[in-house]
């Protein structure tokens, strides 16, 4: 991603809060004041003044239905098939195909998980969700239903080559690099704090997006323009029947879609943000923390939510939105996409996936794959089996013809099926600052293991120094305030570095974690 720069916006209404620690005491403090004040008076909603370039429909397969586009045009779009693809280990949904015709022409979509829209018969269109999603989840119950989905799968159109969102109403809400850290994507089941066990007889899958970093380092801003509908505890009166859920840590904008954004596990609130203030896209909603129901790993918890076509509150998927997003913000060159996470038996093949990568030239030259083990393979598709159970961080590079390059990971949970009582632990390492890092510049990195206290981390920061060995506290306490583990580290060179961090267990099993690193190189 060279030539990447994610400095605050000069333009931005608030200042930026890096890296004084003064400032985010001050917002602590007015955090807290804030919410011991009576909520400002409300009423009902406002009723939505700018309308989405997205169509949603809700089919049954064998069912079809004639959709309006944005542009005027008309097109009949048809379920023809749902297949959904389950593990052997947790009858998890892995992947859920679903086959259309969009105007008589059929093609295959991969719901969500890191999917984006295709574009067929003048039109783009995704699958942010099928049926098996709500079943044996621990998100669908009578009082909680994420999606509002009724039928056996919701499709998404736009018209051919528009911008996914309205011009100009949405930013990355986060600032830091794209996929600086670990993610959870919608529908993806969750798996960073240790979530993936096949005693656990319902599955989490994720709605929303979940984007990790460094707690109380990394700014968290408004996405959209909107009104600020509740702020901690304090909420606007008149909004029972909305998604807005109050708590400590939470902060919910509705912008003029009509669309309600959650931003969760924030470390601190800004004073600035009020119930019934008005704020401006990117400006300054907090500091990404860890709070609330985070399960112990420091990340924003980022979702939306509007009326679905059963009439209910639902989860609207983003992750395209954020793609979108930040490629406008920051003009990246290249994006390496080796997610979601996989989850295997001993013995049995896992295919890694980085076709979902991406170029601004519009071609890659290579996909070169570096396994845990040190083996290597090329090509966008790869399949290995682990004979051993741990969690894996396996390392995708991408190249174009001008030499740029890029780094994902790929996560892969395995497990020992005849003893599923005896789980490898899982890591998440985190950097700060994820931009602008010169050579001799500090930078922090923060790491916490799940699912032992056993061991120590060790730390190899991939530029032939010694290595660092710290210890986390195992996410005994999940809010713990010292619960990730801090070292310090300086590159004396520019360069892209590839830093890596594991934990073993008692039983052998061991949890890798890698970062990409750029020093010299925005």
């Amino acid at each position: 991603m060279t030539g990447v720069s994610l400095a605050p916006d000069p333009r931005s209404p608030l200042p930026s809060l890096h890296p004084a620690a003064a400032s985010r005491v001050g917002i602590l403090c007015a955090s807290l004041l804030l919410m011991a004040l009576p909520a400002p008076a409300g009423g009902k909603p406002p009723a939505p003044t700018l309308t989405p370039p997205l169509q949603t429909v809700d089919l049954n397969v064998g069912e079809s239905q004639e959709v309006t586009l944005a542009d005027g045009k008309k097109v009949t779009v048809k379920l023809l098939a749902l297949r959904e693809t389950r593990d052997t280990l947790r009858q998890a949904v892995r992947r859920a195909e679903v086959t259309v015709a969009v105007a008589g022409q059929k093609v295959t979509l991969v719901s969500a998980n890191y999917q984006l829209p295709i574009t067929i018969a003048g039109a783009q269109i995704d699958c942010p969700v099928t049926k098996g999603y709500r079943k044996n989840s621990t998100r669908d119950t009578a009082n909680r239903d994420p999606w509002g989905l009724e039928k056996d799968a919701r499709l998404r159109l736009w018209p051919a080559g528009a911008p996914l969102l309205n011009a100009g109403t949405f930013v990355y809400p986060a600032k830091q690099r794209w996929f600086a850290s670990a993610t959870q994507m919608a529908n993806e089941p969750v798996h960073v704090d240790g979530g993936e066990n096949p005693l656990a007889r319902r599955i989490y899958y994720h709605y929303g997006l979940d984007i990790g970093g460094a707690e109380g380092m990394v700014e968290v801003v408004a996405a959209t323009e909107g009104l600020i509908v509740s702020a901690g505890k304090a909420v606007l009166p008149g909004y029972e029947d909305t998604p807005v859920a109050p708590r400590y840590d939470v902060v919910y904008l509705l912008d003029a879609r009509g669309w309600y954004y959650r931003y969760s596990h924030l470390h601190t609130i800004s004073a600035e943000v009020r119930p019934g203030q008005k704020v401006k896209r990117g400006q300054l909603i907090g500091l990404l923390g860890k709070e609330g129901g985070s399960g112990g790993w420091s990340h924003l918890h980022f979702d939306i939510s509007g009326r679905q076509p059963s009439g209910k509150w639902g989860i609207i998927e983003g992750y395209a939105f954020l793609w979108e997003a930040y490629r406008h913000q920051y003009h990246p060159a290249l994006l390496a996409v080796a997610r979601p996470h996989h989850l295997a038996a001993v013995g049995e093949k896992v295919v890694l996936d980085g076709s979902r990568s991406w170029s601004s030239s519009g071609k890659l030259t290579a996909h070169q794959w570096t396994f845990t083990d040190g083996a290597t393979a090329s090509g966008p598709t790869v399949a290995r089996t682990y004979s051993r159970p741990g969690v894996y961080s396996e390392v995708l590079k991408i190249s174009d013809a001008k030499g740029r390059l890029d780094y994902d990971f790929a996560v892969v949970n395995v497990i020992d099926r005849k003893k599923p009582d005896q789980l490898p632990p899982s890591i998440h390492a985190v950097y700060f600052p994820t931009t602008g890092i010169k050579a001799g510049d500090p930078v922090t990195f923060l790491v916490r293991t799940f699912r032992t206290t056993d061991g120590k981390e060790t730390w190899d920061f991939g530029d032939g120094s010694a290595k660092a060995t710290v210890q986390s506290d195992g996410n005994v306490v999940p809010l713990a305030k010292d619960g990730y583990a801090r070292t310090v580290h300086r590159f004396a060179k520019p360069g892209h570095y590839l830093v890596r961090v594991e934990r073993t267990d008692r039983h052998g099993f061991t949890a890798v974690a890698h970062l990409h690193i750029r020093v010299g190189q925005d």
